[in-house]
């Protein structure tokens, strides 16, 4: 049992008027009336406490089956009480969590079920303990607060973006369903989709002229002309860094996380075009290889096998990874490296490395940008730290302009976009790839 503030303020008052009280009588009959006051006040108190315990809120906790890194899971109470009452919430979240409502507090009606919801963001994956419900409840005559615990510790689990994934998922079906369609054009791809009528400004090259034929013998003297989509089934390689670079923090997350995000919605991109996907984690050599397989069951194979993952302080073998896929895939296909450029000069290896793909493989580096270093090369200041900081920023800029500029004399495509916009820019950049068949 707690004491309220009005406890307080009552024995505070008896304290004020202990003077009073002395002046007109006795030391001690004043002594004895003030501490009769407060005995009093402390036995309603505890009285108010203890009938409090009798009406017990019950509350249960409902958590998503699995949590999304970086960003913010719905976590609901559901409060259910006998009497009209107020309540005070503390939940034990795992410490690495970020919580919008670190204490709650509501009024509560007789006889009714309410629900709370606050939001919890993790900034780590992994297994972790999600402990018990702490309770204050807020007896009658408002003079003591019960305080209890209610059991529901559980171990939750956090994964990659998985709120980010069921969108793109949307958007992806969307698209393909021809409601938001962007990169399907006529004469785009070499897969044949559908014949339709010709329209003025299309491409004679595409007149199907045997349907054509066959449709003026039958009365009708529109041509036809073939529609054309990119092709399907080919192959997706995914490369992830979890070296050194990648371990650094970036928007609250570390940079292997939103390299991770950006794998998996790379994949559900791929597969969802029918692309075969496969990935590899690598630093000094492959971690984990997953070879490339079509179907959505591949994803969930993908998030299985890649949620454990954490990124070292170990410098990376580009060489040896993209040698690794080389041996595992003699076709040509599109290999995705995604990783952090620092300098022309720290990025050479990545630049032998894949240089060796040209022109047999279509390769393409993406680079995880901090933007608070572009926020730090874009903002003026007079502080002579302040413009010394900004003088680094906006060197580490050039040198990546550098590094990027030797990468596309080579051939390699690249994206060098802020980490927590790399997902969508990144799966952007596929679909114009496979819009223009560049593979």
């Amino acid at each position: 049992m707690i004491p309220t503030k009005k406890v307080y303020l009552l024995l505070s008052l008896g304290i004020i008027l202990a003077p009073t009280i002395a002046s007109f009588t006795k030391v001690a009959t004043g002594i004895s009336i003030i501490l009769l006051y407060d005995a009093v006040i402390l036995t309603l108190m505890i009285i108010d406490s203890l009938r409090a315990r009798r009406f017990r809120v019950d509350i249960t906790r409902e958590l998503p089956p699995r949590l999304s890194i970086g960003r913010d899971n719905a976590v609901k109470l559901e409060v259910k009480s006998i009497t009209n009452t107020i309540i005070k919430i503390c939940d034990y979240y795992p410490n690495s969590f970020n919580i919008n409502q670190s204490e709650i507090r509501i009024k509560v009606e007789k006889d009714t079920t309410s629900e709370v919801t606050y939001t919890a963001f993790p900034t780590k994956r992994g297994e972790f303990n999600w402990g018990d419900i702490q309770i204050r409840q807020l007896g009658a005559w408002g003079l003591g607060w019960d305080n209890w615990k209610i059991p529901q510790s559980l171990k939750v689990k956090v994964y990659p973006d998985l709120i980010g994934l069921k969108s793109l998922s949307i958007r992806l079906t969307l698209q393909s369903s021809g409601s938001m369609r962007q990169f399907r054009q006529l004469g785009i791809g070499t897969e044949f989709s559908e014949l339709r009528n010709y329209r003025s400004g299309d491409d004679l090259r595409l007149i199907d002229w045997k349907a054509t034929a066959r449709r003026v013998g039958a009365g009708n003297r529109s041509p036809l002309v073939r529609v054309l989509e990119p092709e399907q089934e080919q192959t997706l390689l995914i490369l992830l860094d979890r070296g050194r670079l990648m371990t650094a923090q970036v928007q609250g997350l570390q940079r292997f996380d939103w390299g991770l995000n950006a794998t998996l919605s790379l994949a559900l991109a791929g597969l969802h075009r029918g692309d075969k996907v496969g990935v590899g984690v690598f630093d000094r050599q492959i971690h984990t290889w997953i070879p490339p397989e079509r179907g959505q069951h591949q994803l969930s194979h993908l998030i299985d096998r890649l949620t454990p993952i954490q990124p070292v302080l170990l410098e990376s073998d580009y060489v040896g990874a993209v040698t690794h896929v080389i041996q595992q895939h003699t076709r040509r296909c599109l290999i995705v490296v995604i990783t952090d450029i620092i300098d022309a000069t720290a990025s050479s290896e990545l630049l032998s490395a894949l240089s060796r793909l040209t022109p047999r493989y279509l390769s393409f580096c993406v680079a995880l940008r901090d933007p608070q270093v572009d926020a730090i090369a874009h903002t003026f200041t007079e502080d002579v730290q302040g413009a010394y900081t900004r003088a680094v920023a906006l060197d580490l800029m050039a040198q990546r302009q550098v590094a990027f500029a030797n990468l596309k004399g080579r051939g390699v495509l690249v994206l060098d976009a802020p980490a927590n916009q790399i997902s969508n820019e990144l799966v952007e950049r596929y679909l114009q790839l496979k819009a223009r068949n560049q593979l």
